[in-house]
Order: C-alpha cells, then sequence, then structure tokens
C-alpha cells in the first residue's frame, strides 16, 4: 500500500506521508480504493507523523501540499468550478503526464469531500518544507484563485490566512499577491519596498528579489519544477524594469 500511495503522489514521500496532511490524503485514498485499505493508509500516516523532520521535501510531499491547499481554495467561495479542476489538472500535467495527473485529479475530488484542517496542514508545511517552497506553494494557490476568471474577497482573505499558517511575511504575501492582483504601485510591492525608495535601494531590492525567487531555489522538486519558478522570476524582472522605466536610471 505504501508504495502504491508513492506513486500516487508521483515521487518519493517522506513528511507527507505522516501527521494531518498524511491523514487527509489517506481518507481520500481510501475513497478511490476498498474500506480496508483506508484503515492501513491512515495508520501507516499517524505512525511516521514524528519522523517529519528528517526528510528533505519531494516531489510526492509538494504534490500532497498542493491537492490538499487547492481543494481549501476551491471552496473558499463556497463553489467548485470546472475551470479550477481543469487548470489543477493542467499544472499536474506538465508535470508528470497523463497517466500519474489522472490519479491527482481522482486523490483531489476525494479530497474536495473532505473537512480539511487547514491550520494544522499548514502548521506540518511550515516545519518541514522550506521557505522558497513554501513561496512557490502560495505562487500556485494565487493562480488556482484567478483560474476561475473571477476573484473572490473570501478567496484572499483566505490566502492571506494560509499565508500566515505557513510562516511567509507580509512583505512577502504583497509581494506575491501584486503579481497577481495589481494594488497601487505594484512594482514595488513586488520588490517589497516603498515608493519613496533611492535608485540605489531599488536596485539592491531587486538583486535581493532575484535570489528569493529564483528557480534553483526549486531544484528538490526536480527540472519541471523550476520551470514554473521562472514565473515568478520573470514577475520580478518586469517591475524592476518598469520602475526603471519610470524613474530614467539604467
Amino acid at each position: 500500500m505504501a508504495s502504491h500511495f508513492g506513486k500516487l503522489l508521483g515521487g518519493s514521500l517522506g513528511w507527507a506521508f505522516g501527521g494531518p496532511l498524511g491523514a487527509l490524503i489517506g481518507v481520500a485514498i481510501g475513497g478511490i480504493l476498498d474500506v480496508g485499505q483506508s484503515k492501513q493508509v491512515q495508520v501507516q500516516g499517524g505512525q511516521r507523523g514524528h519522523q517529519a523532520h528528517a526528510h528533505q521535501t519531494q516531489a510526492g510531499d509538494f504534490g500532497a501540499a498542493l491537492i490538499a491547499l487547492s481543494a481549501v481554495v476551491m471552496k473558499a467561495d463556497g463553489k467548485v468550478l470546472k475551470s479550477e479542476i481543469q487548470f489543477v489538472r493542467q499544472f499536474f500535467q506538465a508535470q508528470f503526464g497523463t497517466e500519474r495527473t489522472n490519479e491527482y485529479i481522482r486523490l483531489l475530488q476525494n479530497v474536495l469531500q473532505q473537512d480539511i484542517q487547514v491550520r494544522e496542514i499548514c502548521f506540518q508545511i511550515r516545519q518541514n518544507m522550506e521557505h522558497p517552497l513554501r513561496l512557490e506553494l502560495l505562487r500556485y494557490l494565487f493562480e488556482v484563485s484567478r483560474s476561475d476568471g473571477h476573484v473572490d474577497k473570501s478567496e484572499i482573505t483566505l490566502l492571506h490566512q494560509i499565508s500566515n499558517y505557513l510562516g511567509i511575511s507580509e512583505k512577502d504575501f504583497l509581494s506575491l499577491k501584486n503579481m497577481y492582483y495589481k494594488d497601487v504601485d505594484s512594482a514595488y510591492k513586488i520588490l517589497e519596498i516603498n515608493t519613496n525608495a533611492t535608485d540605489e535601494e531599488v536596485k539592491k531590492a531587486y538583486r535581493k528579489m532575484a535570489v528569493k525567487y529564483h528557480p534553483d531555489k526549486l531544484s528538490s522538486l526536480g527540472p519541471e519544477f523550476e520551470k514554473n519558478g521562472k514565473e515568478k522570476f520573470q514577475k520580478v524582472q518586469e517591475a524592476y524594469d518598469k520602475i526603471k522605466k519610470e524613474r530614467g536610471f539604467k
């Protein structure tokens, strides 16, 4: 059963196999398989929950977190749309191919039926997932929220709450938010600076953000995820170019 669990999540599993996240995924798998197997997954998840810190985040851990928190965001406005399911499908299709993507979608559909302990799951992720990967996870959730063409206030409120639970700073949250939902002075917020920053401070902020969002930060998940990380990197570059053009410096 453990080997099937790992295959289902598209890679080796470490810390996500235990704790509240592992329990949620185990119950959802039980909805796909039979009741006896469901119980086995839940027991195994509980046994490994305290060993989480011994494992680096793998693609399977990240996939489990994506599924759980995608379901939370999709249910935030009280309805789950086909466009949201399709977005998740396209994401996993690019990462893992058709067969594994079909398994992920079946898993998501079962997770959507569960009562998800958002706070507890986010705390588990926070304890075990490296900061750059948590930023990538939040970026993905922003994309899920806008995939239906409409962003509800409840979704933004929820994303802010998730961000806090994940231990992501307010500046990092606003930076990611302004990559997708433009506020006044979005370019500055993306670089995590104020409009009164000097030209030298703008340059310094750009260098800092370029390091923070460099695609290499996602290398532990494999080359497929590194490609997705390039989008954040490009948005930082676009924000910097916009400020340079407005101020007229090179």
